[in-house]
């Protein structure tokens, strides 16, 4: 089984964000962010040991952790706490790999081809910055390496816009149309005509945008042919929101995403080819490309 989306902290990144004294930061296992209110932190669910344990026991091959987006750290010019993140996301032991951030003030393309090369599978874009088809255009460089070295693109949810409200809001609301603007950004600024080769997932359904294709045909505009390169991970989604987004772009292009520690593994129930498919073939093809060689997988 492959995950393509866990959160996973390094000690180090932990110690960098409890030494600051603004938003984000740790005051002990308590997360303060400029946008959400305070978090407590289950400290268990950043213990190496128990992760790896975890993974072991659910039959993980793969998991692929990723700095936490919403906490807006790419747009902080904090370059230390990037650093912290991506030294040790780096030695991770197995099944753990990780996606590549960058600081999206100054993006420094060269030290993300470094990462690349050595061993980060992909880059982690924050879908709050990728809300209009001008901010596609804009990181036209980034874009560019990744697909020139043919590794993908995880869009994940970003910082939320206020903490005004109950403390689920930001994951129902502000996450999911955040992805759903970088969704239709990404076709309206006609990414794939640009960007033929690069793959592309985006977290937790896409916002489940893809079901509004209707309303979309409705009002003039065209979802087109499917996609084999676009693809959405099942994260917080079950059978009924995986079921409607797997009818209008097909079960090659969902994959399996849980957000470990914030949610887990669930039973889509769409049967056993299905299910191998969405955690293990796609995946796989998601981050290492189509035609690469797959190893012997079983439905877990």
């Amino acid at each position: 089984m492959i995950d393509v989306h866990q959160h996973l902290w390094p000690e180090a990144f932990v110690d960098r964000l409890r030494a600051r004294r603004e938003p984000p930061y740790l005051d002990g296992w308590t997360l303060h962010t400029a946008t959400e209110a305070p978090y407590d932190v289950d400290p268990a669910a950043h213990e190496l040991g128990k992760r790896v344990a975890l993974e072991q026991d659910a039959g993980t091959t793969l998991a692929v952790v990723s700095l936490s987006s919403p906490l807006g750290i790419e747009e902080l010019g904090d370059a230390g706490l990037l650093d912290a993140w991506h030294e040790g996301a780096a030695i991770f032991p197995e099944p753990f790999k990780a996606w590549a951030s960058v600081d999206l003030l100054e993006p420094d393309v060269e030290q993300l081809e470094s990462l690349l090369n050595k061993g980060f599978l992909g880059l982690q874009l924050p879908a709050h910055v990728l809300g209009a088809p001008s901010s596609w255009e804009a990181l036209g460089e980034l874009l560019q390496t990744l697909e020139r070295l043919n590794k993908p693109i995880l869009v994940h949810p970003g910082s939320a816009r206020s903490n005004e409200a109950p403390c689920w809001w930001a994951p129902v609301v502000d996450y999911t149309t955040q992805l759903q603007a970088a969704w239709w950004a990404w076709h309206a600024f006609g990414g794939r005509r640009t960007y033929p080769r690069l793959r592309l997932c985006f977290a937790a359904a896409a916002g489940l945008a893809p079901v509004h294709h209707e309303r979309l045909a409705a009002r003039g505009g065209r979802l087109g042919t499917i996609d084999p390169n676009l693809y959405v991970d099942t994260s917080s989604y079950g059978p009924q929101g995986i079921d409607a987004v797997a009818r209008i772009l097909g079960i090659d292009q969902v994959v399996h995403g849980t957000d470990r520690p914030y949610a887990g593994t669930t039973d889509l129930r769409q049967g056993d080819a299905a299910t191998a498919v969405i955690r293990h073939d796609n995946p796989h093809r998601l981050l290492f490309g189509a035609g690469t060689s797959t190893p012997e997988r079983g439905v877990q």
